[in-house]
């Protein structure tokens, strides 16, 4: 049974930080951080906006690509968000 990874970036209101992690369920996470059930960086600043994400056919791609995101700067992540998320839309209520 092949499992889907996702890749994520999410934000928080002002968008003044970049959270990148990875789940096997992306609505399970999105709501997590939105109730701030994840008690680490995410919720000192209030990181509830999900921004981008991508998916993956299995875990070692979806880490080895959040590995890569989070190893980038600043720059390219907002330049991932910009260019599939021109708008910032929250995209937790398109799942």
């Amino acid at each position: 049974m092949n499992r889907q990874y996702y890749v994520y970036i999410m934000t928080n209101k002002i968008h003044s930080v970049l959270y990148t992690g990875v789940t096997n369920d992306l609505k399970r996470r999105s709501f997590q951080h939105e109730q701030m059930q994840i008690k680490s960086f995410t919720k000192r600043y209030k990181v509830t906006k999900l921004v981008y994400y991508e998916s993956c056919t299995d875990v070692y791609s979806a880490i080895s690509r959040e590995k890569q995101i989070k190893a980038g700067n600043r720059q390219n992540k907002l330049d991932l968000i910009n260019n599939n998320n021109p708008d910032w839309d929250d995209l937790k209520y398109r799942l």
